[in-house]
């Protein structure tokens, strides 16, 4: 199924509400611009397998260019819109994308990535002007609204940092079917699992760029329901919107509950929750203080699910399991969990090695990445696939996850990869040494910490900080720069001279545990 099958039944049921404004594009609407789209832009020439990429706020128009790629037989890229205008053109570019879409609400943004990318042939703009840009209406307005015989379902291509912070293209194989034919792996597992049906209302608070926003979103979609997209999180706006809009679904990030936990308990308990059946989080490591509050407050409604951009697998839990076993991300329910040692052979429970998902096939490869590709098989079984982090399996098959991808900082549920500072931050000519961690912080749950070794006859001190920091935020998106730099005579490096990045994280690591001890309630 697709909103068209919908718009069919139901032309005028909200396919999605932006739940500030009330704005709201309907299944008929949402099938008809789509589908306008996917004419106009197969007349400028885009065709099968070909890349649209969309760079947008939290924006109804978004999903409108996903299904018209969706139901074209296109890869559609969401492009992250924090990111740096070279940053933004390099996904465009390394995507082949012929075709780009951007909210006029980036302004400077989309200005600044129009004037880098003189050569993709469709650049497209949605609400309002902006230079380098047609507009979005009109070019909708030359395509037809008739559906063609032929309509090839696409597939999403999104990108995902490396260790080296290039980032990643994860490109699946085009599916053999017709947009309107079943076929997909998650709307299964997600209806099966958490109840996802026509009569939902699903809550979408974080930012559609995000693999599980989407793909969560297109689910709602295909069967039925309605999204509520904030256009940004709030923490008494989101408990607003769940009553407001009788929200049944809704998915979080941790730093998220820590927020609405953080509110005054009057405000907490003003708005009614009582139709709330699911409330689905992921993305990063949920203390357990915090995920039993949230359940001592909205009920045993709470499930985790463990999984990545890649698609390799994919681990659920929910609350009652949860309570059994704390800490734990679930077992597998796509693909089969293994955990396996730096040979890559099987470790029985309790044992911590690498997570790999078993698979039929494999599930995605790293789009002109051959090398990184094989990186992520297992060395003897090419279906087994991991994205890196490391925990081990009880004797009733929950994984526990007791590391992150090598070195990778999860703050506020985005994960930020220290190299690409490094580099950055080594090209200074006060830095004569520098190792960038994450640190432990109560509400993000990991903050960026540069550590830099000054060159000799530079003084350290905060007149230095304050200009490395201005340094790093001028050259890359501000959410990866370093909230905070220290400064140490010498970095632990091997003789070879790779950074020791565990002695530098242990320095950090004591005093935040102490502090989580002491105020487990308001952890994060």
């Amino acid at each position: 199924m697709y909103p068209g099958t919908h718009a069919d039944a139901d032309p005028d049921k909200a396919a999605v509400i932006m739940a500030g404004s009330g704005e709201r594009l309907t299944y008929g609407e949402l099938d008809e611009r789509s589908a306008r789209l996917a004419d106009a832009l197969t007349s400028a020439g885009l065709g099968r397998g070909d890349t649209v990429a969309v760079l947008s706020d939290n924006n109804a128009r978004a999903y409108e260019v996903y299904w018209a790629a969706m139901r074209s037989g296109r890869y559609v890229a969401a492009v992250n819109s924090h990111l740096a205008p070279a940053e933004v053109a390099y996904i465009v570019t390394d995507s082949g994308a012929k075709a780009l879409v951007v909210s006029a609400a980036l302004g400077p943004l989309a200005a600044a990535v129009a004037a880098l990318l003189p050569d993709v042939p469709v650049k497209l703009v949605y609400g309002g002007g902006t230079g380098g840009y047609a507009g979005y209406d009109e070019f909708l307005a030359t395509g037809s609204s008739e559906r063609p015989a032929d309509q090839p379902s696409g597939a999403d291509m999104l990108y995902s940092s490396g260790t080296t912070g290039r980032p990643k293209g994860i490109k699946v194989d085009l599916p053999d079917r017709q947009i309107d034919e079943p076929g997909d792996v998650l709307t299964p597992v997600l209806r099966h699992l958490y109840g996802f049906g026509p009569d939902m209302t699903y809550l979408s608070p974080a930012p559609v760029y995000h693999a599980a926003p989407l793909r969560f979103g297109a689910v709602v979609h295909r069967l039925g329901g309605t999204v509520v997209m904030m256009e940004r999180f709030d923490a008494e706006a989101a408990l607003r919107a769940i009553e407001t809009y009788r929200v049944t679904h809704s998915q979080w990030v941790p730093t998220m509950f820590v927020r609405m936990l953080k509110l005054p308990g009057d405000v907490r308990a003003r708005y009614d929750l009582t139709g709330h059946r699911v409330a689905v989080h992921a993305a990063a490591p949920c203390p357990v203080e915090v995920k039993r509050a949230m359940i001592d407050w909205w009920g045993p409604v709470l499930s985790e699910y463990y999984a990545s951009t890649e698609g390799a697998g994919m681990t659920f839990i929910d609350s009652e399991q949860w309570l059994a076993k704390p800490g734990s991300v679930g077992r597998a329910v796509v693909g089969v969990a293994r955990i396996c040692d730096d040979a890559g052979e099987l470790l029985p429970a309790g044992e911590v090695g690498t997570v790999y998902f078993e698979r039929d096939e494999v599930p995605f490869t790293y789009h002109g990445d051959e090398v990184r590709t094989r990186e992520a098989q297992h060395p003897a079984h090419e279906t087994w696939t991991t994205t890196g982090d490391v925990g081990y399996l009880d004797e009733d098959g929950f994984l526990y996850l007791t590391d992150r991808k090598a070195f990778m900082i999860i703050s506020g549920g985005v994960n930020i990869y220290p190299q690409e500072i490094e580099d950055v931050l080594a090209l200074h000519p006060a830095v004569f040494d520098v190792g960038v961690i994450g640190v432990p912080d109560d509400e993000m749950g990991e903050v960026v910490k540069a550590v830099v070794q000054p060159a000799p006859g530079i003084p350290p001190g905060p007149a230095l900080e304050a200009e490395l920091l201005a340094y790093v935020r001028g050259r890359i998106a501000r959410y990866k720069a370093p909230r905070s730099v220290d400064f140490a005579e010498e970095l632990p490096r091997t003789p070879t001279g790779k950074l020791v990045k565990r002695r530098l994280k242990e320095r950090y690591a004591a005093p935040a545990a102490a502090t989580q001890k002491e105020e487990p309630c308001e952890t994060r």
